[in-house]
């Protein structure tokens, strides 16, 4: 078996009593922490309107995780591109990888990453045909790569032009992982909210799949909830947090992430458990000992070169502690 890789997913939680900018300097912390622990890649997510997280302005939280790590790759996951003139990622990609060379990765996704009016206040319109995305890519692509055209291009991307940065598409469904496929590109899935539709997605993924100039075989990256505590016991009760900010989201509640608490059954009812047990589904929360067995059971069934772990943990040293956990069950897998 090849060695798998594992990464970071940081929606960069803004928590119940504090403030975005303790969320960022958290995030700083934790890549920093990261860095040193052996892992990959550090993603963050664009999301809008939602008072727990802080990662909006994406390429600029980018840029100053790269600036506070050293070798880590630093990127999105992803850049929600309909949201956004192609041009202006380009640019600003452009400007990252500027910045901080052979560290940037882009992930492109094609959900709003909110509602559907702020969608219409990002993008002054309420359009949003999926249908338009491939085109978005492919404009996106020519950008960084004129010879793409066959016409000299009237628009170009400065910074940008010329450079080689990764480009990665995202999906939770079946769409992406088809046209990731068909662009020889690599493919990201959202397993962490998204579980039933994983295996079907690589495997669409897989079949669609056509070697380029990026890629020769496909590269499957999968996302997963990794909640690592000294026990089960403990495992399961920083999880509560996670749960609670799903509750909140299936209630039309956006708030802060809260503390984690002893009983979900006070909170939750029977209905909301089974609903919010299947969208988190793939989660892995536990001692050491569990997530290693459940790690090995999700790594043998996805069959992915590498997992992007997205860790929602109120406190931020069970969070740092947790992603601890996790290189060193990766290690012992990897060995």
């Amino acid at each position: 078996m090849s060695t798998i890789k594992y990464s970071v997913l940081d929606l960069a939680p803004v928590l119940e009593g504090g403030t975005p900018s303790e969320s960022l300097a958290n995030s700083r912390d934790l890549a920093k922490h990261v860095e040193k622990l052996g892992y990959t890649r550090y993603w963050l997510a664009e999301h809008h309107n939602m008072p727990g997280i802080a990662s909006s302005a994406t390429s600029i939280v980018i840029s100053d995780i790269a600036r506070a790590t050293n070798t880590i790759r630093v990127g999105s996951g992803g850049i929600m591109l309909p949201n956004h003139s192609s041009l202006v990622i380009a640019e600003q990609f452009g400007t990252l990888e500027t910045l901080y060379p052979g560290r940037i990765d882009l992930g492109l996704g094609r959900a709003p990453g909110t509602d559907q009016l702020t969608a219409a206040a990002l993008r002054r319109t309420r359009r949003t045909d999926a249908e338009d995305f491939p085109q978005q890519v492919e404009e996106l692509r020519t950008y960084f790569d004129p010879s793409r055209s066959e016409q000299p291009l009237p628009v170009r991307a400065v910074p940008g032009e010329g450079l080689n940065i990764p480009i990665w598409l995202l999906g939770s469904s079946g769409y992406s992982a088809q046209l990731a496929g068909q662009l020889g590109l690599p493919f990201s899935f959202a397993s962490h909210f998204s579980p039933d539709n994983t295996l079907p997605a690589i495997d669409l993924y897989h079949r669609s799949f056509k070697p380029s100039d990026v890629l020769k075989e496909p590269y499957v990256m999968v996302g997963v909830n990794i909640i690592a505590g000294e026990t089960d016991e403990e495992g399961q009760y920083l999880a509560s947090s996670l749960y609670q900010t799903f509750l909140g989201m299936m209630r039309n509640k956006r708030g802060k992430m809260l503390p984690p608490i002893e009983n979900m059954d006070e909170v939750w009812t029977p209905i909301e458990k089974q609903l919010l047990q299947q969208q988190l589904g793939s989660s892995i929360i536990g001692g050491p000992e569990t997530v290693k067995e459940k790690l090995e059971i999700f790594l043998g069934e996805t069959g992915a070169n590498e997992i992007i772990v997205n860790g929602q943990i109120y406190d931020h040293d069970k969070r740092k502690a947790s992603y601890q956990h996790v290189a060193d069950v990766m290690k012992e897998i990897n060995a």
